[in-house]
């Protein structure tokens, strides 16, 4: 009678181990990537904030942020930045989102067409957009004065508020809504959603409200916080218009308080990682939730 040989299972290792043909060197190398990675981002940073704490006569302080909120301006700067921000994601989404749904929905061979169209405001310089701007704005009133877009020509430069600031930053964040929402709408299947809320008897705004949105959430966030970085970070089209929203007050200050001109841009560069932390975790969670 033969003698049976145990079969020699292969090794396929522990639980959480690397898998076979994987070198562990690769987590070493993800390791060195992300460390200089950090340092070649952390490092101006770190330098930028021991330059607003380092006094040559007293030491340390904090005087640079602590007068930040107390300088003139701030407030009044950072609002209107804030309040340009929001209105600039309401107006491009409001644009963008029904445009796209219904080039995917009704008419797919000009999305090609489309995405040329939204992503030339990146070939186009500021400083060439700024100048058309500029001369319909002088045309305007000169060309203008006997008819009711007059006072539109007006209104849309008001100081308070400059609209014109709001359409020239739609244009600009143009191209990067228009990626963050065609990534979301390739994900899911718009067709069939909508195709089956209208046999339900669901209504457009309906359908855009209760269906389209909420399983696009994720890709409204990241256009909306592009939009928000984009308005908060964009220095050329608001000064050469005249205007002082957030990143025309920091320049502005800089000639005369250079400490706080760097902890004011720190204190920027804060606030809006904290508020791609807080889109990001909204995201997850909208994620872990569906």
């Amino acid at each position: 009678m033969a003698t049976l040989t145990p079969a020699v299972l292969p090794d396929v290792g522990t639980p959480g181990a690397s898998p076979p043909g994987r070198p562990r060197r690769v987590r070493v190398w993800r390791g060195v990537v992300l460390a200089v990675a950090a340092l070649y981002f952390l490092t101006p940073l770190l330098t930028s904030f021991v330059f607003t704490v380092n006094d040559p006569m007293r030491g340390f302080t904090l005087d640079a942020y602590l007068e930040i909120f107390s300088a003139e301006g701030f407030g009044q700067s950072l609002l209107l930045s804030l309040g340009l921000a929001l209105a600039t994601i309401v107006v491009v989404l409001a644009l963008t989102l029904p445009a796209m749904l219904a080039v995917r929905l009704s008419a797919p061979r000009l999305r090609p067409i489309m995405e040329v169209v939204c992503t030339l405001p990146l070939v186009v310089p500021p400083i060439t957009f700024v100048a058309g701007i500029s001369t319909v704005l002088r045309w305007g009133p000169d060309y203008l004065a006997t008819t009711p877009f007059y006072q539109t020509i007006i209104a849309v430069q008001n100081p308070a508020f400059p609209v014109v600031l709001v359409i020239a930053y739609v244009v600009l964040a143009l191209p990067f809504v228009y990626r963050a929402l065609d990534a979301g709408l390739g994900a899911m299947d718009v067709r069939t959603l909508v195709e089956a809320a209208r046999n339900c008897g669901a209504s457009w705004p309906h359908v855009m409200l209760r269906v389209i949105i909420p399983n696009l959430r994720t890709g409204l966030a990241s256009a909306s916080f592009l939009t928000l970085a984009l308005v908060l970070g964009e220095y050329t089209v608001a000064r050469l218009l005249g205007y002082q929203p957030f990143p025309v007050w920091i320049v502005t200050i800089s000639g005369s308080n250079a400490a706080m001109s760097v902890a004011v841009s720190i204190f920027s560069l804060l606030f809006a990682w904290l508020l791609l932390l807080i889109l990001s975790t909204a995201g997850t969670r909208q994620r872990s939730g569906s």
